[in-house]
Formats: C-alpha cells, structure tokens, sequence
C-alpha cells in the first residue's frame, strides 16, 4: 500500500501557486481566498494527487485527482484539515464544496446548511441551529410598536433541525406581515436610513440582520452600533406602528461561507452559484425562525453584483419588496460613495451622505488611517516602517497596528463627546486615560502612540465639536485651529512625562504648548507644504523631513540630547534640499545605530495627514 504524504504548501511562493491553481483547474476548480492550503502527494512528492485548503473555520477548494477518488484520500486530507482548524481554535468546521462531496462529509459528522446547484455548505456543529433558536426567541420577544436590539446567546443547546423543509411563510401564532433587510452600512448612509424607514411602513414588524463578516471598512461592531444608534431617532410614528429589531450577524447570511466574492465586488459564475446558497440558506433557516414572509432590498443602480443578488433574491424568494434608492443631487447615495470621499479627502462631501450619529466613526477612521499611513510611510529615518523598527528594539510594525486598533474605539468616543458638545477636561481626560491603559495592555506596556493618543484625540474632539456647531457642518482651518487651543488650554502642565522633563531642561516647545497654540506651525507650514507635494509616498516623506528640520522633537531631546536634536533638524533640511530615498535609507541606518527616533515628528506628520482628510478650507 502507497504511503501518500499530507503536507502544507506556501501559495504566497509563485511556483506552488501556479501547481495548486493547475492542479485544481484540471478537477474543475478555481483557487479561492484561503490562508492554509494542504497537498497529498506520492512519496516523491512529484505530483499533486489531492488538495484542501482553510480560511477561518471554512474548508474549501477540496479535490482529488480522478484516478484515486477511491483511495479514501478525502477522509485523510479532510481529518488532516479539520485537525489544522481545531489548533487554530476553530472546534466547529464549515466546508464549501461541491454536491457529489455530500456523502464523504457526512459520513465524517458534517450536515447539510445550504445548497445550490454547484454548491453546497455543511458544518460539523450545530451553529445555524444555535442561531435560528436565537432568531425565534428574537422574533416572539418583540411586540408591534417597539424597537429592540437582541444580543447573541452564547452556548445555547438547541435541538437541531434535522429535515427541516426549505420554507418562507409565517409560522403559526405570530400573526401579521414580518420583513428583513440584510445590510453591510459600510458606513450607514442616510439611504440606509431611507430604506428602513420605507420598509416599516410595509410591515408590522421589520427586522435588521448586519452582515457579520469582519471585510469591511468599518468593522462588525462599529456597522452594527451605527444602526443600532439609528432605531431609536425613526420616525416617531413609525415606532408606535411597526416593531423594528436589530439581530446580531452570523456567519449564515452574506458571509465569507456563504457569499465570499460580495466582498471582491466580482460578477463571476461562481459568484452566482454563492448567491445561490446564500439565498438557500436564508429561506431554508432564517426567513423560518423569524416567521418573516418578506425579503426587503434597496435598488442598486451602481454595482453589478448586487444588482444580480436582487435578481436572483426576485426569483427564488416568493415576495421580495425592492425600494428605489434615497438621492441627493440625483445620485443615488451609497456606502461606496461615501468610502470614495474619505479616500480622496472630501470629508465634507462624505458627512453629507450620512445621518449625525455616524460622523464619529468617519473621524475615527480618518485618526486611524492617518496613524497607518504615517506608520506605512517607508523608508522613515529612525522610525518603524513596513521595512525595519529602526531605533526601536521593543516595537515592531505589527505592534504599532495593534496599538492603532486599540484606540479606534476611543477615537469614536472623542469623536462623540464632541459631537455633544461634552468638551470639558474631566470627560476627554478620562476616555484618554481609558484609552492610553488598553493602548499600554495591547502592546505589553510599550508606549506606542501616546504622543500621537493626545494630539490626534484633542482633533478629533475640535473636529467633532466644528462639525455639530456649523451652521454648514463644514470644518474650516480657523474655527478648527481655535478649538484645539481652548481644548488644550484645559489641560495643565505636566511633570512627569519624558516630554515635559525635555521642554524642561531644554526649554524647548513640548507638544501641549504647540497644542495651546492650536498646532500654529501645522496649519501654516506643514499642510500647504504636505498639499503641495501630492499625497504619494514621497510626498509623506518629504513633509516628514520638513517637519523634522522644524520641530522641537521631545523624543529626540529626551533620548539623545540636544546636540543630535539639532544634528537631526540639519540632516532633514539638507536632505530635504536634495531629497532621495538613498539618502534616507543612509539616514535610517545612521538613527538605528545612534538610537536616534524622530517620533514627534511622526506624531505631526499623522496630524497632518488627519486635518488634511477633514478640513474643508
């Protein structure tokens, strides 16, 4: 008997790439998105005979070659690749596969979820049966005229559905008409709005499912706290008429399981067969355990692929409602459109896209993405970038992104004090404190972005604040510049800080008193300096240098002294003068070896970036 080998190849290397995808083509497959991927091969290792691979706690692009389908090489590479998933932590599988794979899952513990006609989706728990007890027990918890929002159970013992018949009709006893929408709100628009507002006045009771997969711009968490923000401000006499709840996600309706290319925005024949079983799967379970009798889409005049999903949910669904776009101006607004504004730094044809509540997640987004890129701007002396931690040895560029996502939620807190107008010192101190803690715990105490926490933080609170107050909710550089300052001014002087010991001794400018100053040198120099060099890459390092030639850099200071801080503004105007990313990379590799880290400057640069994304003037 053959002693066939299981082991994982590298897809990130282009020769076993280009094997896997030849390998697959030949059994009438393509290779999907998967982050592990598992050959069988002869003892030689010479040819592929069979192929699974992983994303998550799905199981997908399973093939073996013709001649030895009855080898009982599946049932090896299936243990192999569940066995993979359970030391990832994942003890409940999925697996995307096709129909004549049914008999070979089932036999290993794995029932039917959903099918189309090339496609089926099994599991090896009992997960969709947790979640329809969960969507029944939503579904009789809410009264006509309410508005709820169902938390997920955890552990829940259900007893599965086995044989459950594919329907969509109320279920007895519930009475009156029940609509879902499913939406991502990648961010939530005032189209969102719109539609839900349409919906409930076509039903009695109107539940909303946010798509759970974490692909998006904005995460699970934020989308599904913008909708939930929103259920309490519709229409009052919409409330008192039509019970309307928010249900959590799962991982059973437009999912990387169920629907992966609606994240790829790719029209395709596999795209189809997903839409297929994600329409399966919803009128087999979902549509049931909530009783509900009708589907409820927004019409999609941009997008291909959505504009399909309607067709398919039209013909495989009995009653599907579609409800024409919200538009201003005579464009249809979408999420997209808002995405593509704060992309190009038109925050202010993005805000008037959406309703208030969801303005603090787009300043939020804008702190963290200007703390990326400042983070990705490479090659930066001194710096961690995407090539080195330069003078860093307890930091590294995986730290640094941890540390930005752990103030993402901080930043909407900010972002929503402001929009308050909760700008005192004791409510923006204390988010900054809570933030700074979790900033300190996610990295294992290495301070990595407290300079930027402070400076970003006290901007997006101003930002917040010129939003809600402006009679055109635009924000512009004086009305921003004041506030900062008066924000500032609320904080006293501090003593115990590496940067207040450097202004100290060396009298220089610390960042509260530049923030006192409402960052004066910011807005008069390093902005028009960072607009007039373009956005690109050396446009960033360029106005890194400039503002390093400028700036009083505590870091610097306080590390090195004040003969390398004024070294440090020398190098970067000369440099600058005759800019090049040879000079640079000498100049890191100066800083590394003398410890020298410009981290100030890093902290302006992001700011620079930031206000640039907001300001309208």
């Amino acid at each position: 008997m053959v002693d066939y080998e299981i082991h994982s190849v590298p897809l990130s290397v282009p020769l076993w790439r280009r094997k896997v995808e030849r390998f697959l083509e030949a059994n009438q497959l393509r290779l999907d998105e998967v982050d592990y991927y598992a050959i069988v091969t002869e003892p030689d290792g010479s040819d592929i005979l069979a192929g699974g691979g992983l994303q998550g706690d799905i199981i997908k692009c399973i093939a073996v070659s013709e001649q030895l389908r009855d080898a009982h090489l599946s049932n090896r590479l299936i243990s192999h690749l569940m066995s993979e998933a359970a030391q990832r932590g994942h003890h409940s599988v999925k697996v995307f596969t096709k129909p004549q794979n049914r008999q070979v899952f089932e036999s290993l513990g794995f029932r039917l979820v959903g099918e189309a006609p090339l496609a089926i989706l099994m599991e090896n728990g009992h997960g969709i049966d947790d979640y329809t007890k969960y969507l029944r027990n939503a579904s009789l918890s809410l009264p006509t005229g309410a508005t709820g929002v169902f938390r997920a159970a955890t552990g829940v013992a259900a007893t599965p559905q086995r044989g459950a018949n594919p329907s969509f009709a109320t279920e007895a006893g519930r009475g009156g008409a029940i609509g879902i929408i499913v939406m991502n709100a990648n961010p939530f628009t005032l189209g969102h709005r719109y539609l839900i507002e349409q919906a409930a006045q076509q039903v009695d009771r109107l539940f909303i499912i946010p798509v759970q997969e974490d692909r998006s711009l904005f995460p699970y968490t934020e989308r599904k706290a913008m909708i939930e923000q929103q259920l309490s401000t519709l229409t009052p006499s919409l409330r008192g008429r039509v019970g309307v709840g928010l249900l959590s996600g799962s991982p059973y309706a437009i999912s990387a399981a169920t629907f992966p290319t609606y994240f790829l925005k790719q029209l395709s024949d596999a795209a189809d067969t997903q839409m297929l079983l994600d329409i399966d799967i919803f009128r087999r379970h979902i549509a049931p355990a909530l009783g509900a009798t009708v589907r409820i889409v927004g019409s999609e005049p941009a997008d291909p692929l959505t504009r399909r999903y309607n067709e398919l949910l039209k013909q495989q669904l009995p009653c599907v409602k579609e409800i024409e776009r919200k538009q201003q101006d005579g464009t249809a607004i979408s999420a997209s459109t808002v995405r593509k504004a704060l992309a190009e730094g038109r925050f202010a044809d993005a805000a008037a896209l959406v309703p208030a509540t969801t303005i603090p997640y787009l300043l939020a987004h804008l702190a963290c993405d200007a703390l990326q890129q400042e983070l990705d701007t490479t090659p930066k002396p001194g710096l961690v970038d995407l090539h080195d931690n330069g003078a860093h040895a307890d930091m590294d560029h995986r730290l640094m992104q941890r540390s930005i996502q752990t103030l993402r939620p901080y930043f909407i807190q900010l972002a929503e004090a402001g929009m308050q107008g909760r700008v005192d010192h004791p409510t923006i101190s204390a988010i900054g404190i809570a933030a700074e803690r979790d900033m300190l715990a996610a990295t294992g105490g290495v301070n990595t972005h407290r300079g930027a926490l402070f400076s970003m933080g006290l901007a997006v609170v101003a930002a917040a604040e010129q939003y809600a107050t402006s009679s055109t909710h635009h924000i512009d550089k004086t009305a921003l510049q004041t506030a900062i300052a008066r924000l500032a001014r609320q904080f006293p002087d501090t003593r115990d800080t590496h940067g207040s010991q450097a202004v100290s001794q060396y009298q220089a400018k610390g960042a509260l008193a530049m923030a006192r100053e409402g960052y004066k040198q910011l807005f008069s120099d390093w902005l028009p300096f960072f607009r007039g060099e373009g956005r690109v890459e050396s446009g960033k390092l360029k106005t890194l240098l400039r503002i390093m030639s400028q700036l009083d850099d505590t870091n610097i200071l306080y590390r090195c002294g004040a003969e390398s801080a004024n070294r440090v503004k020398a190098d970067a105007a000369e440099l600058l003068a005759r800019f090049s990313i040879d000079g640079l990379q000498a100049m890191n590799l100066r800083y590394t070896t003398d410890h020298i880290s410009p981290g100030g400057s890093a902290d302006m640069l992001a700011l620079t970036i930031f206000i640039h994304a907001i300001m309208t003037t």
